[in-house]
């Protein structure tokens, strides 16, 4: 009896074990729901190099070719012809997107009045124009001509009618106003000076106080055109180079977004501020004009020579004025006068949007966007980019029609409307949707001017996606060399790294120069901006000389910037496959260790300018070192266990976590009452700083003010930035260690 029992026991139990094995191997395995596949798959190499193939130089010719077809001014009868052409082809049934929209905002623009044209003149006591200064750039070829050029002008300078005796004041720094105010009464004058050195709107506003009446704004030869001036046979149409009349356009404000919308979305009804509660523009009139007129006045002043370092390319000895001209000049005795007649007026401006819907994680974006708007036709700022983003979305847009690829997390494509007015559409966006972008955005890409020149990639962005940067560029053939985009880049510019030896050098983005500003500093978005750019040991130009004038046209662009549109290529095939793993991998590709790399580069620089300074004032470094020592190991601990684990067969929500701690790292950095003189500027390790130092913004612009003015409230200050970043980064640190 108990020899049948056992052996019933036995059986019973063999068959429930190979029930449970059947159950688990059989039956779970094959029922199994089709979603487990999906959200264990990462990225698919096959499908990279598939779309590498696929990026057509010849397509993105051909974009730029019906982008540049007519000026595109923001709000202009081509920026809404640009809109309809973005549209339809992000709406194509055989390479569109899942969707796409407009989204229009009520924006304040300015613009000078075409009926009366603003006017530089010099005239003698009696009122009489000895000299008027050239109103619209010369033509070369039918471009020049289009009825949509707009004048060269000052956007947000005020109208009025000023005169007074010019002065030379270099680049309009305030240091340049002191130094001639040192010899010279400036109360009453007109200054003229040059581009660089200080922001558009700011040689207008460091003007003001010393009682300067108007200013005026060229490009020096010397720094744009490597000291050639003559259209003869040495600029445009000839070369890459400004002619003498060139004149560059540009937004004359401190801040981004809308101007009468600040933190809210200019909508219909959106509560706008008055005009004259306007801050950070131009308290005078202000207008830029061509270096040939700059070389007609400022080779014509009185008075002693200028510095040395503010000599420049017209020619002559740059004096700084008598005030006024030379004795023995033409223009003695007379007056520079203004006559500026723009006017303030709110349009509406588009936006145009388009997603790829995600597969597995829908509500996770990785947006990618270009300002679509220009001063003139625009072939190289924006088109360039727009072209390139373009051809993304062909080639994308194909293959999710085809059925062939769906990324895991949704892709969000920005056409950005009246960016050059001060990066407006992109900060409308972000202020609309705050909340949402804020919660779910993984990334942003930036790709304005796609082509500054073909010689090599240029990146910025925050250290964590310096990995992605160099893994694409490494997949791609960089034009004209037997390298890649990664190794040509590395002869062009590099650093050594602690931890990877030598590297291509990245750059940060800490100023508001496109559209990523928003991102970066309002919302605290990981974010990355790129281009192929020149060789700088070839030429002393600060940007591609025909920057924002009537000469950046498709000739212009095909025949001296990147002939054949291989960088074009370069560029969309590099940028393309960033967005791909960023959309696609299973883990986000973020490297948290080169974050803290750079924030112990901050740290190191941090010490050895200010810490005897502080000690001195009893205020101690030590949290700011740990700060960052904790980051450090936090971000090591987090990159390891990525590296050592099988992610793939985890559960979904640990990769979420992981994944969202990752995306959330800028987030840790915002601080919105950290810096309430920037407008908008909340990201305390990236916002824009004037002290010139590698290190953290906030802690080096109040040490910089304390130790100029010795007070006890300013060195209260450094000790309160201290202790902001010090909080941001063991805040930051906090949210890469398990979760609690």
């Amino acid at each position: 009896m108990i020899k049948k029992v056992l052996i019933g026991a036995l059986c019973g139990a063999a068959v429930l074990t190979v029930g449970i094995l059947i159950g688990n191997y059989g039956i779970t395995k094959s029922s199994a729901p089709s979603w487990v596949k999906d959200v264990a798959k990462d990225v698919d190499e096959s499908f990279i190099k598939k779309f590498l193939d696929e990026v057509d130089n010849m397509q993105i010719q051909e974009n730029l070719r019906e982008l540049t077809k007519v000026p595109h001014m923001a709000t202009s009868p081509g920026d809404e012809q640009t809109v309809e052409y973005v549209l339809k082809r992000w709406t194509d049934p055989n390479s569109g997107l899942d969707d796409a929209w407009r989204e229009d905002y009520m924006v304040y623009l300015s613009f000078p009045d075409p009926k009366n044209p603003n006017k530089v003149t010099v005239v003698d006591p009696s009122e009489t124009v000895l000299h008027t200064v050239r109103e619209k750039e010369k033509n070369y070829t039918p471009d020049q001509l289009d009825p949509q050029v707009v004048q060269p002008y000052a956007a947000y300078s005020p109208p009025g009618h000023v005169k007074g005796k010019l002065v030379f004041a270099n680049q309009g720094k305030l240091t340049d106003y002191q130094e001639l105010n040192k010899t010279l009464d400036l109360r009453g004058t007109i200054a003229i000076t040059r581009y660089g050195g200080a922001g558009r709107a700011d040689k207008a506003i460091n003007a003001e106080p010393f009682g300067v009446l108007g200013v005026l704004v060229y490009t020096d030869p010397l720094e744009m055109n490597d000291g050639l001036t003559s259209d003869i046979n040495e600029t445009y149409p000839h070369s890459w180079y400004l002619p003498p009349s060139g004149v560059e356009r540009g937004s004359y404000s401190t801040h981004y977004g809308d101007l009468r919308t600040p933190y809210l979305a200019a909508k219909e009804e959106t509560y706008r501020i008055p005009v004259e509660d306007i801050t950070g523009i131009p308290p005078i009139p202000i207008q830029p004009i061509g270096f040939e007129d700059a070389r007609a006045l400022i080779c014509e002043l009185g008075g002693k020579a200028a510095l040395t370092s503010w000599q420049g390319g017209l020619g002559c000895t740059y004096n700084i004025g008598g005030p006024g001209f030379k004795e023995t000049s033409a223009f003695n005795n007379s007056d520079v006068k203004l006559d500026i007649y723009n006017y303030g007026e709110v349009k509406s401006s588009a936006n145009v949007m388009g997603i790829i819907r995600g597969s597995v994680e829908p509500d996770r974006y990785v947006i990618y966007g270009n300002h679509r708007d220009s001063w003139v036709h625009g072939a190289i700022d924006p088109s360039s980019g727009t072209s390139v983003m373009l051809e993304l979305t062909r080639v994308l847009g194909r293959m999710v029609k085809q059925g062939n690829w769906r990324p895991r997390r949704s892709i969000i494509f920005g056409s950005w409307g009246a960016e050059e007015f001060g990066l407006i559409g992109s900060a409308e966006y972000t202020e609309q949707y705050f909340t949402k972008l804020s919660e779910r955005t993984i990334a942003y890409i930036n790709v304005d001017i796609a082509v500054f020149a073909n010689a090599t990639l240029r990146a910025s962005g925050m250290p964590s996606v310096q990995s992605v940067i160099f893994q694409a560029a490494r997949q791609v053939p960089a034009p004209g060399t037997d390298l890649t985009v990664y190794d040509n880049w590395m002869k062009f510019s590099n650093r050594t790294s602690p931890t990877n030896e030598l590297i291509p050098k990245m750059g940060y983005l800490t100023g508001a120069g496109s559209d990523y500003a928003p991102f970066v500093h309002y919302l605290g978005i990981t974010s990355i901006d790129m281009s192929y750019t020149y060789d700088r040991s070839k030429t002393k130009a600060r940007i591609y000389p025909a920057y924002h004038t009537a000469y950046d046209t498709f000739d212009y662009a095909s025949k001296f910037i990147d002939p054949g549109f291989h960088s074009h290529q370069a560029v969309a095939r590099t940028a393309g496959n960033i967005l791909i793993r960023l959309a696609d991998s299973l883990v986000v590709p973020f490297n948290c260790g080169d974050y803290s790399e750079i924030l112990r580069a901050y740290l190191n620089t941090a010490v050895t300018l200010y810490k005897t300074q502080l000690q001195a004032r009893n205020i101690s470094m030590e949290p700011l070192e740990q700060a960052v020592a904790n980051f450090e190991k936090a971000a090591s601990d987090l990159d390891k266990m990525i590296r050592n684990s099988d992610l793939a067969n985890e559960t979904p929500l640990k990769v979420r976590r992981i994944n969202d701690q990752l995306m959330l790292l800028d987030r840790a950095f915002l601080n919105p009452l950290a810096f309430p003189d920037k407008y908008a500027f909340r990201h305390v390790i990236w916002a824009s700083s004037s002290a010139g130092q590698p290190t953290f913004p906030g802690l080096a612009d109040a040490y910089k003010k304390a130790t100029l003015s010795g007070q006890a409230s300013d060195w209260a200050q450094v000790h309160y930035h201290l202790s902001v970043v010090s909080q941001a980064i063991e805040g930051a640190a906090s949210t890469l260690i398990d979760v609690i």
